[in-house]
């Protein structure tokens, strides 16, 4: 979230042009996607209440509340959680 604000806040000032805020998001999610892919073993589950779903663009947008994670041993209580995800293969388009 910090990167795409940090992007979004370049390319009103002028200081980063679209084109090139949106080549470094792809690029952060393809690392992202191939170190997940790669280097992270454990599994999580997630549960909580559904507050609001979008889909445009091909972008799914989920905010979940009173969300509870699940991993190892292990479980955390998150207040309110937001999940953005798309077809990896629209990135590589």
């Amino acid at each position: 979230m910090c990167l795409t604000e940090t992007l979004d806040e370049m390319v009103q000032n002028g200081t980063l042009s679209p084109e090139l805020a949106i080549q470094v998001l792809v690029q952060f999610d393809k690392s992202m996607t191939e170190a997940l892919e790669n280097q992270v073993k454990s599994k999580v589950t997630l549960r909580g209440h559904l507050h609001t779903y979008r889909f445009c663009d091909n972008v799914w947008t989920f905010i979940l509340q009173d969300a509870l994670f699940k991993y190892d041993d292990n479980q955390e209580n998150i207040g309110r959680v937001k999940i953005v995800a798309c077809d990896s293969k629209l990135l590589s388009q």
